[in-house]
């Protein structure tokens, strides 16, 4: 046998097996090869064993992680391999100078953020500032910087899982919003401290989810006091943070609502929910006609999750649908998507008519986001993946990131920065940002950030960026 280790190598290898031997309560099988190594009692003293007694162990363990970093290493190779292959010249170019209209997440996230004690259940990103909250089923919201990958505080305050956060609130005010379990939905001020400003009681069941409603109003499409939340009682409720008073109760679920989405403009709602349909809600009309549609033939399962198409889509999704021209951008519910536990997702016009289903994930599908740019769709799952899926090539699957270690619970875009033109004294222009939305009007012009971040069953957060 040729010998692979130095006579260094091998002389601590030889110690580490009789002390492995000693400390295992085989005092005759180390007796025997210290015999057979000729290793005398002034060469192996009590201290000598006891500096060999888990280095042995170590050792194994120390490969045994080493073999999975290998295994890990090569599935990554052979992912970038795969993607040089396919590449073209001008995904190159796109990926080079990271285009905002074409970019993707890719893994490794940017920042994997571990300090939530039990899954993650909800994630938002502040309109302007490099904040991250995320809230968790341990009953805490935690703020991140996400640019540092930093954990600036946490909040505590509701008594069971906290499951949904959203960032939102009058014009120049922002507040957060979260809901949980404990059938309450709180309001906290970034402004001081993240103080608990205001507590809404009313459901009578686990509140699932919340959303700041926009106003529309020009020049600031995501200002506004309203802020709507889903719950386990099939109500979806309406209400004024300034005053703190429900304004609105709408009913017609026939089960738990899971979540919400509010148009661009603010004047439509979209729901889902554990009946198995989506509904649309005009909230310009009274509560008595505000449903106008039901989704109810779409999926065959709990319908966990629905976005609003922005206008952005609307020549991809037009030609989807068979449609010679798109409708008009000024419009701000034309298409919407669904998923559910049917592992499906549904492309629907919001006059119910589904025109494309796109299959992919193997288990349920937890949350959908648009990309700003219009090209994509990105989903995340219980199958521990986030896809992305290209609306110009219907609905192909072009991408699939392997987000985590456990079920994807959530996913969010960071919303668009606006930046508007405002005169000013002088007549001279200033700059403003503004909060994501549909158009600001007075020739203001979107910011895409290209900013993803997802939660997990694995207690972690992940931040993808450009």
């Amino acid at each position: 046998m040729s010998k692979l280790l130095t006579s260094r190598q091998a002389e601590e290898l030889h110690k580490s097996l009789v002390a492995y031997l000693d400390a295992c309560g085989h005092p005759r099988a180390a007796q025997s090869l210290r015999d057979e190594l000729d290793l005398p009692e002034a060469a192996f003293d009590p201290a000598t064993a006891k500096k060999y007694e888990g280095l042995l162990e170590r050792k194994w363990t120390s490969v045994v992680r080493l073999q999975k970093k290998i295994l890990d290493l090569e599935s990554r190779a052979a992912a970038l391999q795969h993607e040089l292959d396919t590449t073209t010249p001008s995904s190159l170019a796109a990926r080079k100078t990271h285009d905002p209209a074409t970019w993707l997440p890719r893994a490794p996230p940017r920042h994997t953020l571990p300090s939530h004690r039990l899954p993650v259940t909800c994630v938002a990103f502040h309109p302007l500032f490099s904040t991250l909250a995320s809230g968790s089923e341990d009953c805490t919201i935690k703020l991140w910087d996400y640019e540092l990958g930093e954990l600036e505080r946490t909040l505590k305050s509701h008594t069971k899982a906290v499951l949904d956060v959203d960032f939102g609130g009058p014009r120049g005010n922002t507040l957060l919003a979260s809901c949980s379990s404990d059938l309450t939905i709180k309001l906290w001020d970034p402004a001081d401290a993240y103080k608990n400003i205001r507590t809404l009681p009313g459901h009578d069941h686990s509140v699932s989810a919340v959303r700041f409603i926009p106003s529309g109003a020009a020049g600031a499409p995501l200002s506004g006091n309203l802020l709507a939340s889903a719950s386990r009682d099939k109500t979806i409720r309406i209400w004024d943070v300034t005053t703190g008073y429900c304004l609105r109760t709408l009913r017609g679920h026939g089960d738990w609502v899971r979540a919400l989405n509010p148009s661009p403009d603010g004047r439509w709602l979209l729901s889902t929910s554990s009946d198995q349909t989506a509904r649309l809600w005009d909230l310009s009309q009274p509560d008595s006609i505000a449903l106008k549609q039901t989704f109810a033939d779409a999926h065959a399962h709990v319908v966990e999750c629905c976005a609003f198409a922005p206008p952005a889509t609307y020549p991809h999704l037009a030609a989807l649908a068979g449609l010679k021209k798109p409708p008009p951008a000024s419009s701000s519910a034309e298409y919407i998507a669904t998923g559910g536990r049917d592992k499906l997702i549904k492309l629907s016009s919001t006059n119910g008519l589904c025109i494309k289903t796109l299959t992919g994930h193997d288990n349920w599908i937890r949350a959908l986001v648009f990309h700003p740019g219009g090209k994509y769709l990105l989903s995340c799952s219980d199958d521990k993946t986030v896809r992305c899926w290209d609306l110009a090539q219907e609905g192909k699957c072009v991408r699939v990131v392997e987000a985590a270690e456990h079920f994807v619970s959530c996913l969010r875009w960071a919303p668009s920065v606006w930046k508007d033109a405002v005169p000013a004294a002088g007549g001279e222009g200033r700059e403003r940002a503004l909060t994501n939305g549909s158009g600001s009007g007075g020739g203001a012009t979107e910011q895409v950030r290209c900013l993803v971040a997802c939660g997990s069953v694995d207690m972690n957060v992940r931040v993808f960026s450009a």
